[in-house]
């Protein structure tokens, strides 16, 4: 395992540091200190995503946000599952190999299905679990695009399209609610990993198997009911259907809901500071109720 010293946030020491997971190193960021929370980018982002979240949350928390293996800066793996099944298994792999034996889980749209995955197969390592707009079996969005787009033909062309600033440009625009809300170097910083060979490998893998691993984990959710779990979602969201936080909040036992409104899919990007807020509260709270 290596390490490094980031001054990403220089208030808050960022640690960057690589841990090997099936076979691949696995980057990830640590900073803070406290109860471990681990953070799960969604599809097409990595520990970037939580550049706003970082220095909050880390005032109460050892905050890890990994790279999944595929993704950012991890390595690109040839032939990898990058079925949910996969991704949840080596997310169990890496609390193993930093010395997790429990934490506290957040996700955030597919890094939430993940999440929800991971807790699945081993409820006992999770105490509490926080869901961002999670990709859900109730979601109808993707159901029928991930097919499409991983079809023969059009596979080929999405890393061509990718690379098109204006398709990339319309892409994040659509995922705001108010679009006016995108911050400088957001769209740059989510696009620099791409530079890597073979960096569309893990999001065409989680497509090619989307509808059936959503029906694995429709088939697995009694499993993790008893896991205190908040859900935090904007009404404006195009990619995760908000309406589907009804259905998925029944299966759970001990559930909170924050619906923010005229925000889209990326609160932590839209609106950081509001997000930061209840997710902190909702810490402390679950922390003094031990």
């Amino acid at each position: 395992m290596e390490a490094r010293e980031l001054d990403v946030h220089p208030a808050n020491s960022v640690q960057e540091s690589w841990a090997q997971v099936d076979g691949g190193r696995m980057r990830y960021l640590r900073s803070g200190s406290g109860p471990p929370l681990v953070l799960v980018h969604g599809l097409l982002g990595y520990s970037f995503s939580w550049r706003f979240a970082m220095p909050a949350w880390s005032q109460q928390a050892t905050v890890y946000a990994v790279d999944m293996l595929g993704t950012g800066y991890s390595d690109r793996s040839v032939g990898a599952d990058y079925s949910l099944k996969g991704n949840a298994e080596r997310l169990l792999q890496f609390l193993d190999e930093v010395g997790l034996p429990a934490c506290d889980l957040l996700g955030t749209s597919h890094g939430g299905a993940v999440a929800m995955m991971a807790t699945a197969f081993a409820p006992q390592r999770f105490r509490r679990l926080i869901l961002v707009a999670p990709v859900n079996p109730w979601s109808r969005h993707g159901k029928s695009l991930a097919p499409l787009l991983t079809s023969r033909g059009i596979s080929a062309l999405v890393p061509v399209a990718a690379h098109l600033e204006a398709v990339r440009g319309m892409f994040l625009r659509r995922l705001y609610g108010d679009p006016t809300r995108i911050r400088p170097g957001t769209l740059a910083g989510y696009w620099a990993p791409f530079a890597a060979t073979g960096s569309f490998d893990h999001p065409l893998g989680v497509l090619r198997s989307w509808n059936r691993d959503l029906e694995e984990l429709k088939s697995l959710l009694p499993q993790i009911a008893d896991v205190p779990t908040l859900l935090v979602w904007g009404d404006k969201d195009v990619a995760v259907d908000p309406a589907s936080v009804t259905p998925l909040r029944q299966r759970f036992k001990d559930c909170r809901v924050v619906m923010f409104e005229g925000v889209g899919h990326l609160p932590y990007e839209e609106v950081p500071e509001e997000l930061n807020r209840v997710v902190g509260e909702y810490l402390a709270s679950a922390a003094a109720t031990g």
